[in-house]
């Protein structure tokens, strides 16, 4: 059983190694982008590609819920905090610098997603809600404010600054400061039209 640790972590290394080769590829060549450069890229062979993800649909839905699963482990964590201003304000940095670290929006192409991402996509959006409702009830973010509207919000920063040629890797944390001064209750107007129908 000792022997076979070592194999075990290799296959979580490997499996490491394969999404973020299989994102940068995806990311870089969009869905063309063929099994054999994300081995090269991962520096593994094709087989190994093959061992964990049966097909390229495995791999993108694999792509999907590690993001998913690493947003939903920060927003769980975050609704316990003492100040739930403060909380929203760090899922939603943490939302902004997973985007910032790698270019994600070729799933936009990547097709509907599988019964696995959506139900791991509807966990994190209830978790973006309670951490609007908490925000909300103390007062930290205006009363009209709903969490689809936050969810709809998530990629702004990230979508902004991609118009910029030459960017700062940081200028989205400006369009997020400005994001969230418009979320806060104070000097805060009446929205010209209601929130979105559940996303």
């Amino acid at each position: 059983m000792t022997a076979n640790r070592p194999l075990r972590a290799d296959a979580v290394r490997n499996r490491r190694l394969l999404l973020a080769a299989a994102a940068d590829e995806f990311a870089e060549r969009g869905m063309d982008a063929s099994v054999a450069d994300i081995a090269r890229r991962a520096g593994v062979g094709k087989g190994t590609v093959f061992r964990h993800f049966a097909t390229k649909d495995d791999l993108i839905a694999a792509i999907v819920l590690d993001r998913i699963d690493e947003l939903n482990a920060v927003g769980e964590k975050l609704l316990g905090a003492t100040d739930p201003g403060t909380a929203l304000l760090e899922f939603l940095t943490a939302a902004a610098q997973q985007r910032q670290q790698r270019d994600l929006s070729f799933l936009h192409a990547a097709g509907e997603p599988s019964a696995e991402v959506t139900r791991v996509r509807e966990r994190m959006y209830a978790t973006v809600h309670q951490l609007v409702d908490r925000a909300r009830d103390h007062g930290a973010v205006r009363a009209d404010v709903t969490g689809d509207d936050i969810i709809l919000l998530m990629c702004a920063p990230n979508y902004v600054a991609s118009y910029v040629p030459d960017a700062s890797p940081d200028l989205w944390r400006r369009y997020l400061a400005i994001i969230f001064d418009g979320l806060r209750p104070q000097g805060a107007h009446p929205l010209p039209h209601p929130p979105p129908a559940t996303l």
